[in-house]
């Protein structure tokens, strides 16, 4: 479906539901709105294929700008809004962006931008500053009526950039009718049971591919999404009761701070409307996601998959408790494989590269020899995790490849000294680097997020360094802790690790410890 079917059945129903405010925006407003940007975006000369990018915090804008833009046949990047001047400048001009669409609420940032790339037809929602057109004032001056060439266009994002410069994946875009399903579509209907009286709360930045993916899932089966400016855990809980949640995407790091709320604050909100949850992004603990099931029930299902698509694994809360720690099994047509180095098939519970062979084609744009790098003599391709399989075929993550720590000619991987740091009470953020070391080469760095930052010192740093050491052997146990008020944290829950890691070895641009 698409939301132009919405705004004839159901014209008054919401599309979608700010969370802060309650303001909601039906589809007969969304569709009309978004009618009159493709008209803009048309009347730049902007055809089908051709690009833009978008620049905003969580806003009643954004999903005006992203159906004019998918309807108008363009691709559209979602930039991140915590991104500097220059970082957003790289990702303008490798993209191609013809016209770039932000928010007053970015101020200095984008003002910089509008100076850096003079030539960019810039607009601005939420009032114009320097270099930039009211969107807004602007889009009303077009009808309301569909632009007479329609066609699907779709997202080419970036990746995070956690571990370099960010990346834009590319995926084909077909000209066809907009009613032609996406590939969330069937796995929305079919895995998660998401239909038009579906209530979805979307508690993350929409310039993230899974929540911008799964919203807009949602709105073209004529669903409401409920979008939260601002993740907060009891507010999360608060609106599931106000509005009758029944879906939502969260990742670990949500619900690690919602179980950290007092037990009175999480007993008291009605969370009976909720059939289906699931989580992705990070691999969760096993301590947490059992205390999310045991909290919420086997509703709560996991996948793993990058904003490349070349395939997923799906696990539902049965299997879990059966195979603790999986992310689950491979979807068809792709196939999981676990590799070494030389790109070769492992057998089962050895640990390697994780590879998705026969999946969908994806394209890093203008970086030929990062795709090189991620694709094997067999052509499968790899996303960078490490990870092993079991019998059955159940997948395993360990971390990225590109974290692992060398101490002594041992490897060892991060996540796990990660997952159980997050365990304990004293500790609301994780994140183990490896540092130089004279004699190892390296040591295991724990940088800890206090639940109260007052508490950091000697004493804790004791009471971490033992709770480590009665849990994991000695040699992945840290050799230095050390504390941070806030860990640089992507609002999807990837750690921007490279930061971090960076402080240790001296590199200029880092900004963490």
């Amino acid at each position: 479906m698409h939301p132009f079917v919405w705004a004839e059945k159901t014209p008054d129903k919401p599309a979608y539901i700010m969370a802060s405010t309650g303001k909601a925006t039906t589809y007969r407003e969304l569709n009309e709105r978004s009618n009159q940007g493709a008209q803009l975006f048309r009347s730049l000369g902007l055809k089908f294929g051709d690009a833009v990018s978008i620049m905003m915090e969580n806003n009643d804008i954004y999903y005006e700008v992203l159906w004019a833009a998918q309807r108008a046949g363009l691709r559209y990047t979602a930039i991140s809004s915590r991104l500097t001047a220059g970082e957003v400048e790289y990702i303008l001009q490798d993209s191609g962006a013809q016209a770039f669409i932000t928010s007053n609420a970015m101020g200095e940032v984008a003002t910089a931008v509008a100076r850096l790339m003079p030539g960019l037809r810039c607009y601005m929602t939420g009032g114009a500053l320097e270099g930039y057109q009211s969107f807004e004032d602007v889009r009303a001056t077009f009808p309301a009526a569909p632009i007479a060439d329609e066609a699907p266009g779709g997202a080419m994002l970036y990746s995070s950039g956690t571990t370099g410069r960010p990346k834009g994946v590319m995926k084909p875009l077909v000209r066809t009718g907009l009613l032609e399903p996406g590939p969330l579509a069937a796995r929305g209907q079919l895995l998660y049971g998401m239909d038009q009286d579906t209530i979805y709360l979307s508690p993350a930045p929409l310039y993230h591919a899974a929540p911008l993916g799964w919203s807009m899932n949602v709105q073209a089966m004529g669903g409401t999404v409920i979008l939260m400016e601002k993740y907060d855990a009891e507010h999360a809980l608060q609106l599931i009761e106000r509005y009758s949640i029944t879906h939502g995407q969260f990742v670990p790091t949500h619900f690690v701070r919602m179980l950290k709320l007092p037990e009175a604050v999480r007993d008291k909100y009605d969370l009976a409307s909720l059939t289906t949850i699931f989580h992705a992004a990070a691999p969760c603990p096993v301590p947490v996601k059992e205390q999310m099931i045991d909290w919420w029930g086997p509703i709560i299902h996991e996948y793993y998959a990058g904003t490349e698509g070349n395939g997923i694994t799906v696990i539902t809360s049965e299997e879990w408790l059966t195979h603790k720690g999986s992310v689950g099994r491979c979807t068809p047509p792709a196939e999981t494989k676990i590799c070494d180095d030389d790109g070769e098939p492992l057998p089962p519970r050895t640990e390697g590269l994780v590879y998705f062979a026969g999946g969908a084609e994806f394209v890093y744009h203008n970086a030929p020899e990062k795709i090189a790098e991620a694709t094997n003599k067999y052509g499968w391709t790899t996303l960078g995790d490490v990870g092993w399989l079991d019998e059955e075929g159940y997948l395993y993550l360990t971390d990225r490849k590109s974290f692992m720590i060398i101490s002594g000619g041992v490897n060892i991987y991060p996540q796990e000294l990660e997952n159980l740091l997050i365990t304990h009470p004293k500790v609301a953020d994780a994140a183990v680097v490896g540092a130089p070391d004279e004699e190892m080469g390296e040591k295991v760095v724990a940088v800890i997020q206090p639940m109260d930052f007052n508490s950091a010192g000697d004493d804790l740093r004791a009471e971490l360094m033992a709770f480590c050491r009665a849990h994991l052997s000695g040699v992945k146990a840290p050799r230095q802790i050390d504390f941070s008020e806030e860990l640089p944290r992507h609002p999807t829950g990837k750690l921007y690790k490279r930061l971090i890691r960076d402080a240790y070895w001296g590199k200029s641009d880092s900004k963490i410890v």
